[in-house]
């Protein structure tokens, strides 16, 4: 089991910046040290492991100490003089319990753990609505006694009357249905003026537990969402209760509330409105998922939360939310100047165990060291980050078409959910995880680690594989800058646009509306892109405007996805852009942008491709220049062959340029290869690889405007191939060729008709 894991504030950094380590670790000291990354696949087929040693001022032995994270999201407010000399209350929301089976989980408390002293509107142990309250000494919970319905609103309202010590909790369901009996209320009595009194915050879908290291510790921590949070400082009747379900209330009952929360406002932030004019706003922790439906959505006013907002009201809060783990921080590194821009990592060793955190130094702004770039695509590696495919997906067999084999860092991710999820996982209450930090480790992002989805020998998915790529371009001695795609989104065209030629990695998967425009502008603007993976600029994402390092997906409409948003949650909460494809987002399918786009999907075996038409046209000529063979690729380290995993087809339908020329096709493939579900209307037998002739990855060449062009080549497994007989082989002169082509200044004319 790891005893060593680590994250920075940041990957990427340019000289002068700052780094900062945060480092937990069981033993009682380690070693920490920098290396470049060149080659991290461990096969014995692949070229050795290249982590070059650099000498760093934080080399050397630091104390250990255990860091731990603290899960679950939650709304907290301060508001503590919103409650001098308040004895009675009234606690109320409408609510969409996810996991009422789950146990006691605190939906609007002032409760502190420790002193085990408070008050708080409960999801009781039996599942249903409750009160709990305690001076320290006397505890009492008070419960309707009828189970919630998973996925179902309610109206949810308890009260407490210091003076005669009277409790009311009252659960009514949006819906009612013939045979289920989930609506009721109860009443009870503690002694009069029992003092529930304590320091606490107010907190939303948590109890709180105390502070650590500077962070809220939530406990009993609620699975789902609440809307319209009312908190008043009187025992209400349940007409005065009522009252306040909607936006406007009487005077008299304003002159009761200590707070009202407007969840419809500051969607895109992490504020927590409240509306009540006391000012008592708040915050959310851990990056509960917003811009989600209320409990008056009715999808008749249209399906962006930014055309009705009110109807958007809700936060859906989850016991496994995390977006900053908060650890203190161990050491911190400046970037020297004119050290050289590449990828790199700190390796913490100690006791025989070896982890990396992995960064990169990108050249000076405005001023590349190289005229080739390659784009280290954090976006996608973050949409991956601790994938949970090898212990939750219980098709993940199916695709791979093997035995699985759960190696070390899953098997501690398994254990530790706290450390996290993918954008592929779902949570505890089995919604789809739209949110993806790097702001915590991520164990799968880091040199010699081998993935579920890579087929051998190598086994490699996402940053490992793209190490083929990198070690092929020192192999043949091609200087190169590294650029991020976070960096992309953030700074966009003006990145690219004194390179010559730009790489891809292996999977570029997830982009933002300016990563892809950039991109695009660069390409029509006379730069060279050499796409040289599968599957990407597919998915459309959103980074957070003020909150940095996290990104958002919501998987809209169709495409092949983990998970489907609820009706309604199509829009990003971030920047309200509509969610999905990019194929679905006007004239930006990948097909426009790089001639081929996502086909489908097999993780067992790859194969090769073969010479198409296109190959024979004279535009295409340098590419081949020297390759006599009419069979490319027919070897590699992932699955044998160098078209595999995920594949992309040249579709002139779907967006590929008409001029585009297809340079040579891939097949047969595996039946365990399958065809994407977004191009069936109906499913059909004869969609997978060994009948289907739409199962194949395409070379593609075609020239852009003002000189420009780019080569895809369509398949995850093509980088596999570059480094297969120590670089010496038909893709790897292919790609040569590309990239010498490319490097050169002279323009690619556009073609005639």
């Amino acid at each position: 089991m790891l005893k060593i894991t680590g994250y920075a504030d940041r990957v990427s950094a340019m000289p002068g910046d700052a780094i900062r380590f945060m480092i937990n670790c069981e033993y009682p000291d380690y070693q920490a040290s920098v290396v470049r990354v060149v080659q991290g696949d461990t096969a014995p087929e692949a070229p050795p492991v290249k982590l070059v040693p650099v000498p760093a001022a934080i080399d050397g032995r630091y104390p250990g100490r255990p860091q731990v994270i603290h899960a679950g999201s939650f709304g907290r407010v301060d508001c503590e003089r919103g409650f001098a000399g308040v004895s009675s209350l009234s606690l109320q929301a409408m609510i969409f319990p996810t996991t009422p089976q789950k146990g006691r989980q605190a939906i609007l408390s002032k409760w502190d753990e420790a002193e085990g002293r408070g008050i708080a509107m409960i999801v009781a142990a039996d599942g249903s609505l409750g009160i709990e309250i305690s001076d320290g000494a006397t505890r009492k919970v008070l419960s309707v006694g009828k189970p919630m319905l998973s996925r179902h609103w309610y109206f949810a309202a308890v009260s407490y009357d210091a003076v005669t010590g009277a409790l009311h909790v009252h659960q009514e369901p949006q819906h009612d249905f013939p045979t289920i009996d989930d609506s009721g209320s109860a009443s009870d009595t503690v002694p009069a003026g029992l003092s529930w009194q304590n320091a606490a915050p107010l907190l939303f879908a948590a109890s709180w537990g105390g502070e650590d290291a500077g962070r809220t510790i939530g406990r009993a921590l609620y699975n789902g969402k609440i809307d319209r949070p009312r908190v008043s400082g009187a025992s209400l009747s349940l007409a005065d209760m009522q009252a306040l379900r909607g936006d406007l209330w009487s005077e008299r009952l304003g002159g009761a509330l200590i707070g009202a929360w407007d969840f419809s406002r500051d969607i895109p932030g992490i504020r927590m409105d409240d509306v009540s004019g006391r000012e008592h706003h708040g915050v959310v922790v851990n990056m509960p998922t917003r811009g989600v439906t209320g409990h008056n959505f009715t999808g008749e006013d249209g399906m962006c939360w930014k055309d009705r907002p009110t109807q958007w009201s809700a936060i859906h809060f989850h016991d496994d939310d995390i977006y900053d783990a908060g650890w203190q921080v161990d050491f911190s590194l400046t970037i020297p100047e004119g050290m050289k821009s590449g990828i790199y990592a700190v390796r913490i060793e100690a006791e025989g165990e070896e982890q990396f955190v992995t960064f990169v130094v990108r050249p000076p702004r405005g001023k590349p060291g190289s005229k080739l770039a390659f784009l280290f695509p954090l976006a996608t590696y973050m949409a991956y980050a601790n994938e949970h495919f090898g212990t939750n997906d219980g098709l993940v067999e199916l695709h791979l078409n093997r035995a699985l084999v759960l190696h070390p860092h899953q098997q501690f991710l398994n254990e530790h959910r706290e450390y996290g999820h993918s954008l592929y996982d779902l949570h505890s209450d089995g919604s789809g995880v739209c949110y993806s930090s790097r702001l915590r480790p991520v164990l799968n992002l880091r040199p010699k680690v081998e993935a579920n989805h890579g087929a051998g020998p190598s086994h490699l998915w996402l940053f490992n594989a793209d190490t083929h790529i990198t070690s092929w371009l020192e192999n043949f001695d091609q200087d190169y800058d590294v650029i991020t795609d976070e960096d992309l989104h953030a700074e966009g065209h003006g990145l690219l646009r004194d390179y010559q030629t730009v790489v891809t990695a292996t999977h570029p998967e997830y982009y933002t509306k300016e990563m892809y425009d950039a991109v695009h502008r660069y390409t029509h603007g006379g730069g060279r892109l050499i796409y040289l993976g599968g599957n990407g600029f597919y998915w459309r994402i959103a980074y957070h405007a003020t909150q940095p390092g996290i990104i958002e997906v919501r998987r809209s409409e169709g495409g092949s996805r983990a998970w489907e948003p609820p009706t309604g949650e199509y829009y990003h909460s971030f920047t309200g852009e509509y969610g999905g494809m990019w194929r679905r987002q006007g004239n930006r399918s990948p097909n426009h942008l790089v001639g081929v786009g996502f086909t489908a999907q097999g993780f067992d075996q790859s194969s090769p491709y073969r010479r198409a038409e296109g190959a024979a046209d004279p535009r295409a000529a340098f590419i081949l220049e020297g390759i006599e063979d009419e069979i490319l690729g027919d070897f590699g380290l992932t699955g044998g062959g160098a078209a595999g995993m995920e594949l992309d087809r040249h579709d002139v339908s779907v967006g590929s340029p008409p001029h585009s020329l297809v340079i040579a096709s891939s097949g047969p493939h595996t039946e365990a290869h399958v065809f994407v579900v977004e191009d069936m209307l109906f499913n059909f037998m004869g969609a997978t690889g060994d009948v289907c002739d739409k199962v194949r990855a395409d070379l593609v060449f075609f020239e852009t405007p003002q000189g420009g062009a780019v080569f895809s080549v369509g398949s995850i497994a093509y980088s596999g191939a570059l480094p297969w007989n120590n670089f010496d082989n038909n893709i790897s002169k292919l790609t040569l060729n590309v990239l010498r082509r490319f490097m050169d200044p002279t323009p690619f004319p556009m073609p005639t008709s």
